[in-house]
């Protein structure tokens, strides 16, 4: 009977502790809360079809438009003038870029237009003689002949018998030599074609200088131009005389230049044209980067929108009854940072700023203007 009475008390008592356990369980048990709606605030713009012009980005180092690389024809020391040869040196047009010494090739020049006064001064008994006709000019010009200066013409001839006489005397051959002299005598002083820069300079005075050997570099710096790479593309669309913007990278400075050069060939590697931007204004200096904005064509009904917003399959995501919508758009053109589109319907209002998580069917609300001005007056 003891052991009957033990037996059901521990029943009763495991399952009191049974219901008690599950009584403590309900509880701890709590209602998950629902979620709240979230509705996105999005920006819209409404479309305004217009033309929208497509500029061409490229970049390039500045070069002078109009650069000589400076050589000698003939050999001499280098002299000392009334400015030093050095890089960075101004000169205007017309002034002694350098000279050579050329004292001993002028001693023979001097040498040669003695040796034709000479011939030509014994001839003139004979034309006295044989050809009166002739005498007075050509004693005119004996009388004229300066060694000191630049070898006149010799006076044409009056007859074919002349011609002979003058000729067999070698005279012609004589004043031919000495033209020659001559002009190999100013090759000894280079002077300025330009006003401009001396941007090297290879030798130093009292330097030896060899026929054919460069001694520098001198370039206008009044004019540069930029050599860009377009794509062939827009090959067709790049005209003469086009104005393009130019700007500096560091400083933003902004230049007008104008395409003066459009390469008939195109690069087989990189299919590319290169166009050619004349470009002149204070502070421009030779390797200076600059990009330039090319427009190429004007694209109608078009716009022009980051290129974040367009969607993949060339979508856009549109607003209509606060609800995200997606219409198909054609791009026509890609920049760096915009993309220009095709086929917006006029009025229709784009999101102007990327959503995350949008989808089709999202419930949004848009952003207006006016309800941040009213919670700020309050």
């Amino acid at each position: 009977m003891r052991k009957l009475i033990l037996s059901l008390l521990g029943i009763l008592l495991i399952a009191g502790s049974f219901f008690a356990s599950q009584a403590i369980i309900s509880s701890n048990q709590r209602e998950r809360p629902k979620p709240k709606k979230v509705i996105k605030t999005v920006f819209v713009d409404t479309v305004q079809n217009g033309t929208v012009p497509i500029e061409i980005s490229a970049q390039g180092n500045l070069v002078a438009q109009r650069r000589l690389e400076l050589f000698t024809e003939v050999q001499g020391v280098l002299k000392s003038g009334s400015k030093l040869f050095k890089p960075g040196q101004a000169y205007r047009k017309g002034q002694t870029l350098l000279s050579l010494d050329a004292s001993e090739f002028y001693a023979s020049v001097q040498s040669q237009k003695s040796a034709l006064y000479n011939q030509i001064t014994a001839i003139m008994p004979d034309l006295r003689l044989d050809y009166p006709e002739a005498y007075d000019k050509w004693q005119k010009y004996l009388t004229s002949f300066d060694i000191d200066k630049t070898t006149p013409p010799l006076p044409a001839f009056s007859s074919e018998r002349e011609g002979y006489f003058i000729t067999g005397r070698n005279i012609q051959a004589t004043y031919f030599n000495v033209k020659n002299l001559e002009q190999r005598l100013s090759k000894f002083r280079i002077t300025a074609p330009f006003t401009g820069i001396l941007t090297e300079a290879l030798v130093t005075e009292g330097t030896l200088v060899r026929a054919g050997q460069k001694v520098g570099e001198y370039i206008d710096t009044s004019t540069y131009e930029l050599e860009v790479a377009i794509s062939k593309t827009y090959a067709d669309l790049l005209k003469v005389g086009n104005e393009v913007t130019l700007s500096t990278t560091d400083t933003n400075t902004k230049y007008v230049g104008k395409v003066t050069r459009v390469n008939g060939n195109i690069d087989q590697a990189s299919q590319t044209i290169n166009a050619y931007i004349e470009v002149k204004g204070d502070g421009l200096r030779e390797g200076v980067y600059l990009e330039a904005l090319l427009t190429a064509k004007e694209e109608k009904d078009a716009i022009s929108i980051p290129r974040g917003l367009l969607q993949p399959n060339d979508q856009l995501f549109t607003v209509r009854d606060s609800i995200l919508e997606v219409i198909d758009v054609k791009p026509v053109y890609f920049s760096e940072k915009q993309v220009v589109v095709k086929g917006v319907p006029e009025g229709t209002r784009i999101v102007s700023r990327p959503v995350p998580g949008a989808y089709v069917g999202m419930l949004v609300k848009v952003y207006q203007a006016k309800e941040t001005s009213q919670e700020a007056s309050k």
